[in-house]
């Protein structure tokens, strides 16, 4: 039978997410599809999966693995102090006053539970009440998009709180609640060892991505290393493995590893591990001896009201920054609960204070949130104003090339403006574009002017002296991009070679009509693409996490365009149908003109 059960396991792990393709279910978290098919596959109907010694392994296996990718999912940036637009309040201030709001509410949710006579632990309760799923949160941002904007920010740091701190909460309350006499002091000994490992490998894991190779793959035989060591720590001070799991994939985080090394972790636990843990959650349920219970079974609505109304002061909140649909979204995403729930009703268990029966209520709740929650985000949410920022470029000279630039440049993405310390130019060229006159090039001129509030830079002088000594204040000001034109440039002065490798995009003018000319002569469709009016050579940027790790031949308009080079990192690769994209690469491709702009704001925009 063991042999079989977990046959039947696998298989519905298999099944579900093709059942749910097949069918166009898309608003049903797959985990909780999964603890429905438990449930189905259980004790609660058909009693196909029986629990035994190797599933229960594996089911712990999951929720730690499950636990340490949700520590990774931590953008630790959202902590930074961010720079407020206008009088409105920061994303982090707001997060941190509405997860306050939260555990209050969660604290009067509980209170009220106990006064009616359903349960009478009031601070395990509250804990509940107050996690947030933050994968799901995620989840669903990500398909709006919404991560790298306002409310996105302020919802997914308002998640990652969710997770964090009842975790913490939780093992501190078992630890001082439970059988162990060891101190609640000897936790500190686990972000110790957190921060040790993270100091030990933030070096060494920078080699580690130079020597691997696909036998030894380093980086998940480090990660493992990480998830062992925290939870061994972690149960040896008395405190819950999962907590040793959530800091073991916050060291991960905080080593930047790189973007295969997160998918192929991903896939290891949504491939195998995590699928098992929500499926035997389900099958462990006894939902025909909760309905037996007149109290469990009216304990049911009571939870899922509580989990909403710990939400609630939510509302108000966030009407402080965003419109109001947006407002009681954000209130029914952020009342998704499952990732805690459920390790947090083992410990509970195991401390004697709640029954099978309570449990499976206290499950059936946070499922039917996961279910109700994110349909009804998508409900409610109304995009909030345009805030896709345009690509400013300043061009520094103004002359008969960089003129047309800017003209056609206004009709795209792009910010433009054009500066020229020449008054003669700046009233020739006045009435053809925008100009802004400059005294002179200096730096308090220029910063004066705001020319390095920029994204990019072209320094299009006929004066090579003047472009070298604004490229240099450039590079000072951390410009992301400067472009600088040298035509006549002195073979032994290697000052335009120190320019170009601290990141300076030097072009010549007579190299390149060299090269049109020999691309002319060698591929004649060159420059008719180049001067059609329908097709043209382009790059993009990949910003947008939703095609990291797509393969080309799924790509949107990939029918439509001719991807030619991917450029990544300092090297070129040659595309083909199954590579995977990854974030930053740059996409060089031909196509039609009429759709570069739409594709420009889907790949390029940040979430």
């Amino acid at each position: 039978m063991q042999s079989i059960s977990l046959l039947v396991v696998l298989f519905a792990a298999l099944l579900t997410p093709l059942l749910m393709a097949k069918f166009n279910i898309h608003s049903l978290p797959t985990a909780v599809a999964e603890i429905i098919v438990g449930i189905i596959l259980g004790k609660s109907l058909f009693g196909w999966v029986v629990s035994n010694d190797v599933l229960e392994e594996l089911r712990t296996l999951g929720v730690i693995v499950l636990i340490f990718l949700s520590g990774m999912e931590i953008d630790f940036s959202l902590f930074k102090p961010q720079k407020q637009s206008g009088r409105k309040i920061g994303a982090a201030p707001l997060a941190f006053l509405s997860y306050g709001s939260i555990v209050l509410m969660a604290l009067a949710a509980a209170w009220v539970l106990d006064l009616l006579g359903l349960y009478h632990h009031i601070v395990f309760a509250a804990i509940i009440f107050a996690t947030v799923a933050l994968g799901v949160v995620i989840a669903a941002l990500k398909e709006k998009e919404l991560l790298s904007k306002p409310f996105g920010q302020t919802v997914l740091l308002l998640a990652a709180l969710g997770e964090v701190l009842p975790l913490i909460a939780l093992t501190v309350y078992q630890n001082l609640n439970g059988t162990s006499s060891r101190s609640v002091w000897l936790l500190l000994l686990i972000f110790v060892a957190a921060i040790f490992l993270l100091h030990r490998f933030r070096k060494p894991y920078q080699w580690f991505a130079e020597i691997d190779k696909s036998t030894t793959q380093l980086d998940i035989r480090l990660a493992f290393f990480l998830i062992v060591t925290l939870v061994t720590v972690a149960e040896s001070v008395g405190a819950e493995n999962i907590l040793g799991a959530f800091l073991a994939g916050m060291v991960m985080k905080l080593l930047k590893p790189r973007e295969e090394t997160e998918d192929k972790l991903t896939s290891i636990g949504y491939g195998f591990f995590i699928p098992i843990f929500f499926i035997m959650t389900g099958a462990n349920m006894n939902l025909p001896a909760m309905f037996k219970d007149p109290a469990s079974l009216a304990l049911i609505p009571v939870l899922l009201i509580a989990f909403y109304a710990a939400k609630a002061l939510l509302i108000p909140l966030l009407l402080m920054r965003f419109r109001k649909h947006n407002a009681l979204a954000g209130m029914l995403l952020t009342s998704t609960t499952i990732t805690l729930v459920i390790p947090a009703l083992s410990i509970g268990k195991s401390l004697g204070i709640i029954s099978s029966t309570q449990s499976a209520a206290f499950t059936l709740a946070a499922v039917i949130t996961c279910i109700a929650s994110p349909i009804l985000f998508n409900t409610f949410y109304v995009a909030e104003k345009d805030d896709v920022k345009k690509t400013r470029v300043h061009i520094i000279g103004a002359n008969l090339m960089t003129v047309p630039i800017v003209q056609q440049l206004t009709r795209g993405l792009y910010e433009v403006r054009l500066y020229t310390d020449d008054p003669v130019k700046f009233k020739t060229y006045n009435s053809e574009a925008p100009v802004t006159l400059l005294a002179d090039v200096t730096e308090p001129t220029l910063q004066n002017a705001g020319v390095f509030d920029a994204d990019i830079i072209v320094l299009a002088h006929f004066d090579e002296d003047k472009n070298f000594a604004v490229a240099e204040l450039a590079l000072a000001a951390k410009v992301p991009r400067i472009i600088a034109r040298f035509d006549a440039k002195n073979a032994t002065d290697g000052r335009y070679d120190e320019l170009a490798a601290q990141g300076v995009e030097v072009y010549n003018t007579f190299e390149t009509n060299i090269a049109m000319l020999r691309s002319l002569i060698e591929t004649p469709s060159t420059l008719k693409i180049l001067q059609d009016t329908t097709a043209g050579i382009f790059e993009i940027v990949v910003n947008n996490r939703r095609f990291a790790g797509l393969e080309v031949k799924n790509l949107p308009y990939v029918n439509d365009i001719t991807i030619s080079q991917i450029f990544r990192g300092d090297h070129f690769i040659a595309p083909h149908g199954d590579t995977q994209l990854h974030l930053g690469d740059h996409i060089i491709f031909s196509g039609d003109k009429a759709q570069i702009g739409q594709m420009r704001a889907e790949f390029e925009k940040v979430n």
